[in-house]
């Protein structure tokens, strides 16, 4: 199965990658706090590798894709203030699903909607869930839709759903489609009977394969979205940027960038979905690629990217930011946000101050200032892997009214197990 680079293989992974740590220099102090550190049992959850998300009372909601009841993941929330956990829904695997990977959504009501890459009712390859709060704070669970391994139904739901203004849900498979293992993009429509899939668009390699990030939507209702692998560049296979514009005859799909792999200059394999700004200019994370190799080998440490639209037609990629110059971070593989000031805020899932014998480690919480000339000046803001304040940040940011920063970290912790950690300006 695949993880953003293979969830099966990272849980096992995480438990250990912060074991190697040697002798660094010293770091400026931390405004990281630890609100929550999951437990060894892992009867409260573990390995979170989604964002968070808050409600109105300023409570943290989140998924861990491990631990449980079942060892398939939960769903919890962290009350406001004590910071308390409550295990919302523990899944079991089966055709309620199991290992959920993103981040959660709202609707009006207070429900709760998300993915599962595992389980469901077809074999368990993933499904798309609701959960509804009751008397007495249980909450049930009902699947919207149980995904299949078949040519067009799509499979692996790494991504999160999001909704459009008529209440439809929107998201993208990781596997599956009409073209085989390449992935989808879907809809679900509320009825009376239930929730309908329609498959909007089955990528066949050229156009992008194995979307893992989350769609966003524009205000005349185009979807936007990476790939992690395909494309059209000649050396292809490293991802591309997209948009999926709706028409009486369906979708259809324009390649907003491919990557190329092994570009230096641009980056490649885009794991996170994209963001706008302002004046329409989308941004996004490379987890590989980029100016400096990786400390272990291999073909540059990440970037992250802008995508402009010429008056013309077509868009223009610009690179703003390479990782692995020093300590500021590696392999980003979540999603930006941006900051009341115009700031980029984001994570890398190793690097950082504090290194392992491959010269990586344990991630970073970092900045991005726009400065004149069109440049991009990066702070680091925390460096994982100094005790137990968290390791290897799979997620990306979320920010309070108050400018703080919430966020997930896959490993560390007291346990080991993964944290919740909020960072203060």
């Amino acid at each position: 199965m695949p993880n953003k680079k293979t969830l099966a293989s990272m849980i096992a992974v995480l438990a250990v990658i912060c074991g190697f740590l040697t002798a660094t220099p010293a770091f400026a102090a931390s405004k990281e706090k630890v609100l929550y550190s999951f437990k060894a049992n892992g009867a409260d959850g573990r390995t979170p590798m989604a964002s968070l998300i808050l409600d109105a009372a300023g409570n943290l909601y989140g998924t861990t894709a491990a631990g449980g009841a079942n060892n398939m993941g939960t769903v919890f929330e962290l009350k406001q203030g004590t910071w308390a956990e409550e295990v919302l829904y523990t899944f079991t695997g089966g055709v309620d699903g199991g290992s959920p990977a993103a981040a959660l959504i709202f609707d009006s009501s207070g429900n709760l909607y998300g993915t599962t890459v595992f389980g469901g009712a077809k074999g368990g390859y993933g499904t798309v869930f609701e959960l509804t709060p009751g008397a007495g704070g249980a909450w049930t669970e009902t699947v919207l839709h149980s995904f299949s391994d078949n040519h067009t139904d799509g499979y692996y739901p790494f991504a999160g759903v999001i909704f459009d203004p008529a209440g439809n849900l929107y998201g993208a498979t990781s596997g599956g489609g009409i073209y085989g293992n390449t992935g989808t993009v879907f809809q679900l429509t509320p009825g009376a009977g239930g929730w309908a899939e329609t498959l909007l668009y089955g990528f066949e390699g050229h156009d992008g394969s194995q979307p893992y990030g989350s769609l966003i939507l524009d205000t005349a209702g185009n979807l936007y979205g990476t790939t992690s692998m395909g494309g059209h560049k000649p050396c292809c296979d490293a991802g591309t940027a997209f948009e999926l514009t709706p028409g009486a005859g369906g979708w259809t799909e324009t390649l907003l960038y491919s990557f190329e792999r092994g570009d230096f200059n641009n980056g490649d394999e885009p794991y996170a979905g994209l963001i706008f700004d302002a004046s329409g200019n989308l941004y996004g994370t490379t987890s590989e690629g980029g100016a400096y190799p990786k400390p272990c080998g291999g073909a540059g440490c990440g970037t992250v990217f802008r995508l402009t639209p010429r008056a013309g037609g077509g868009w223009k990629q610009t690179e703003i930011h390479s990782f692995g110059h020093g300590t500021d971070g590696l392999i980003p593989e979540a999603n930006l946000i941006f900051g009341a000031s115009g700031n980029l805020y984001g994570t890398t899932t190793m690097g950082g101050a504090y290194k392992n014998s491959c010269g990586a480690n344990c991630g970073t919480v970092f900045q991005l200032t726009p400065a004149a000339g069109g440049t991009w000046t990066e702070k680091v803001l925390h460096s994982f892997g100094k005790g137990k304040d968290g390791a290897s940040p799979y997620a990306g940011l979320i920010l309070d009214a108050a400018g703080n920063l919430y966020g997930t970290t896959s490993a560390g912790g007291a346990d080991n197990s993964g944290t919740v950690f909020e960072i203060t300006p």
